[in-house]
């Protein structure tokens, strides 16, 4: 799994299966399997500051909901999608500092 790549992923009983973005680099052999996505949602919140729209062919308007940020053992993506282009990986990157914490 790539950074920026999008991924169908197991998010559980409450967060179902659907599509993810990855946002972590790859992981090493002896570190934990895990990686870090934000989860793409189509109940998008008018102009939330933490919602990137996405659109892409054979995918319903939505977003990528920067809140929702999670991390999953590898086990849980099932498959990859597609992949955000960079502007939009941008986008997202700086909706994730503000969120955190991280500007300034």
């Amino acid at each position: 799994m790539k950074r920026g790549e999008i991924w169908m992923a197991d998010l559980g009983y409450t967060g179902k299966v659907r599509p993810v973005l990855v946002l972590s680099i790859d992981y090493t052999d002896d570190e934990r399997a895990i990686v870090t996505y934000v989860p793409r949602t189509t109940s998008v919140w008018d102009k939330g500051r933490f919602d990137v729209e996405h659109h892409a062919r054979g995918m319903k308007p939505g977003a990528f909901a920067v809140q929702l940020i999670g991390s999953l053992s590898n086990a849980k993506y099932m498959r990859r999608i597609g992949q955000v282009d960079e502007a939009t990986l941008q986008k997202i990157e700086v909706s994730l500092k503000l969120w955190l914490g991280l500007e300034g």
